[in-house]
């Protein structure tokens, strides 16, 4: 069977968008194959450089297969009138190019109707291709595109230069952005520049190789990782400090990768490691070098998208470009000292936050203050925390926006503070070790940037990297700006992921609610708080905001099972701490036959109390155990107390496991009365009792996780004893 590929040329495309757009192509063309019948099964493979996203389809079929199918019609009512045709039954036939009396009777659920079995012979798979590939290739997502042939033109990410279309050795004339496929790719820009005829999807990867291009990412980052050993091998002790995103993104950026060793002035080092390499990194995209102790080395690795550098010609400018970009550097630093952070805090008004939140000062005395409730509550749940730790630094925390350094540098911002924190004698009297925490307090405010993000290094960075976290958050609430599906322009799903996981990892006993309701309350009397909207409901909003996040930290961070997560937060998502505790201790025991067999019962309970609420039936306010009479529920209703104590204490000293255990020692009971007693009886007394026993059972013993939540294999439960089907 035929191999179809798909290959779009442009202009250098941005590295970052690079992988998804590629991913995406092969999505789109492996979903059209499936669609149109050309594969059963579509074995893809794609390829992707700056200039081109490539993908291969393997096995796939010239034409469609002809099918043979039932096509209904209108009704017979309005087919035949008097057993004549009408216009109806002859316009049908027309459709299928069939004679009327060809026509049959279809009779389904909704009635008769006229029908036809007809054969449809599939088409040519040149023929789909050409045009629907267009449409596929228009659809691909771009965060930010651009038109370049008049604005009511397609748009995509760059310009189009070519397309190669084949199905085997057959060109797919298709046709996008005024480019008409055909069999003609190009070679690398510099090193094989012009025309490179493909000749069959199979020769793909290979005719380019010939062109100096590396069509698969994989085997760049591979050719990238060997040549950077190489080179740092000429380095005596030298290690080059490894960076998956900076590998991900030079791969993107090169056709045909190579590395060259660079230094600078050993001078340069005195600059703090974080500003060196951020110059070196983010700006240049150059991998720096260190000794096996982790100390910077005055070298770097730059990878570039030619063969090599055998005069030393473009290593010799890259070394010229960072020695100026060190030198900013260092002119910034030396400059910024001139005005130390404390005096910079009355500079935070000229600042905005956000324009309706008003300035980084406004920012920083609201987030000054709720460090100072967080570490109170936390203090007074028993977690040691240094409050004027916290104070000293929430006050200085922004300042550092005000800084040259951080203005040319934007993503050194918070880290340029907790450097000048330590570098600059805030306060004579205060002892080294306590500047030292303020500074390291400052150094991580922002952390953790992703999931994959370390949490800040001390209680203090962490009580300021939460109160941040949650003034932005409250604020935004607040004002209605809260994400909307993908939407999430001031980054609050990251801010809230990053509350989370501190909390857990931190083990803060903090209350959610509390958190935000202080939060909110720094608002009060503001200027900001005239601007919020009047119709959030501000608890609700945040409530089931945090939750989602909960579960996203619990499901695919922790990796608990998404019943055993949904089960826990029913019964409470307040406190991350113990929310994780008590989802830890249900794992542990979801697999045991009794706990599965009160997961059932408790699904039954629900069902039973549903239904009753449906359906007004009264459910007793008080259970009266004088008047239950069958041996089963009076021994429910009696042993029930006692292992209710048992848990309540186990639970308030957070041993849920053993709590558990304790709860499952409820299915004999529960097994006994399920299978000798009548819920839904006719006697309204009786019945409202019993009601109200389960009730009770239901609500004593779902304080750890709402059992009925858990998925249970091969149980199935009846209504003949509880309730009436």
């Amino acid at each position: 069977m035929p191999d179809f590929l798909l290959e779009i040329g442009t202009e250098e495309i941005p590295a970052r968008m690079i992988d998804s757009a590629r991913d995406e192509l092969a999505r789109r063309v492996g979903d059209l194959l499936q669609r149109e019948r050309l594969v059963e099964s579509p074995t893809l493979h794609t390829y992707s450089t700056p200039r081109r996203l490539a993908v291969v389809a393997s096995g796939v079929s010239s034409a469609q297969p002809d099918i043979t199918e039932q096509v209904t019609g209108p009704s017979l009512k309005v087919a035949y009138k008097d057993g004549v045709p009408t216009s109806a039954a002859a316009a049908f036939a027309r459709k299928l190019n069939v004679a009327v009396d060809a026509l049959e009777k279809i009779t389904t659920p909704k009635g008769e109707y006229l029908g036809a079995t007809v054969k449809r012979k599939g088409r040519p798979a040149a023929e789909i291709l050409a045009e629907s590939l267009p449409k596929e290739i228009a659809g691909i997502y771009w965060a930010k595109s651009m038109y370049w042939r008049g604005k009511s033109a397609e748009r995509f990410v760059r310009p189009v230069r070519w397309l190669v279309s084949l199905l085997d050795g057959e060109v797919v004339p298709l046709e996008f952005a005024g480019i008409r496929a055909g069999h003609i790719s190009e070679g690398h820009r510099i090193l094989s520049p012009g025309s490179l005829p493909i000749d069959r999807p199979s020769d793909y990867s290979s005719a380019l190789a010939k062109a100096s291009v590396v069509t698969s990412a994989a085997d760049r980052e591979q050719r990238i990782r060997k040549a950077l050993d190489a080179a740092t091998r000429t380095i005596p002790g030298a290690r080059w400090r490894e960076d998956k995103s900076l590998l991900d993104t030079v791969v993107n950026l090169t056709e045909f990768p190579s590395v060259v060793l660079g230094n600078f002035d050993p001078e340069f080092l005195a600059l703090a490691d974080e500003v060196l390499v951020t110059v070196m990194r983010d700006h240049q995209k150059y991998f720096a070098l260190e000794d096996t102790s982790g100390k910077l080395l005055p070298h770097f690795l730059a990878v570039l998208n030619t063969e090599g550098d055998p005069d030393g010609l473009i290593r010799h400018g890259n070394e010229r470009v960072l020695r100026a970009r060190f030198n900013d550097a260092r002119f910034f630093w030396q400059t910024d000292q001139k005005i130390p952070l404390r005096q910079r805090v009355d500079m935070l008004k000229a600042v905005t936050f956000q324009k309706d939140l008003g300035s980084y000062f406004d920012k920083t005395m609201r987030v000054q203050k709720l460090g100072s409730l967080i570490s109170e509550a936390i203090r007074n749940a028993g977690t040691p925390v240094r409050s004027g730790v916290v104070f000293k630094a929430a006050l200085l925390a922004k300042t550092d926006l005000t800084t040259e350094l951080v203005k040319e540098f934007t993503e050194l911002q918070g880290i340029v503070g907790g450097l000048y924190a330590k570098a600059q004698q805030l306060d004579p009297i205060l002892p080294a070790a306590t500047a030292e925490a303020i500074g390291d307090a400052i150094y991580d405010q922002y952390k953790p940037e992703s999931m994959d993000d370390s949490i800040p290094r001390s209680v203090e960075g962490a009580v300021l990297a939460i109160a941040d976290k949650a003034d932005s958050i409250a604020g935004m609430f607040a004002l209605g700006l809260q994400p909307t599906g993908s939407k999430d322009p001031f980054a609050l799903r990251r801010a809230a992921n990053g509350i989370v996981k501190i909390i857990a990892e931190h083990k803060l006993p903090l209350p959610i609610s509390k958190l935000f309701s202080d939060a909110r309350a720094e608002y009060a009397g503001s200027e900001a708080e005239r601007r919020f909207a009047k119709q959030i409901n501000f608890d609700e909003a945040i409530a089931n905001f945090m939750r989602e996040r909960l579960e996203f930290y619990l499901r695919d961070v922790r990796g608990f099972a998404y019943d055993v997560v949904n089960a826990v937060l029913a019964a409470g998502s307040d406190d991350v701490v113990d929310a994780i505790a008590r989802a830890e201790a249900v794992t542990e025991v979801r697999g045991s036959e009794d706990f599965a067999s009160i997961s059932v019962a408790f699904k039954r309970i629900k069902n039973i109390l549903r239904q009753a609420r449906e359906t007004n039936k009264a459910i007793a306010a008080k259970l009266d155990e004088s008047a239950l009479t069958e041996d089963p529920e009076k021994r429910l209703a009696t042993e029930m107390p006692a292992i209710a104590a048992q848990v309540r204490e186990l639970r308030q000293q957070g041993n849920y496991g053993l709590a558990l255990v304790q709860i499952s020692r409820l299915r004999q009971p529960v097994d006994a009365f399920f299978d000798k007693v009548m819920v839904m009886v006719d006697d309204e007394t009786v019945r409202a009792n019993r009601l109200a026993l389960l009730h009770n059972l239901l609500n004593e013993f779902s304080t750890i996780a709402d059992f009925s939540e858990i998925v249970t294999e091969g149980t199935k439960t009846s209504p003949e004893r509880g309730e009436r089907s």
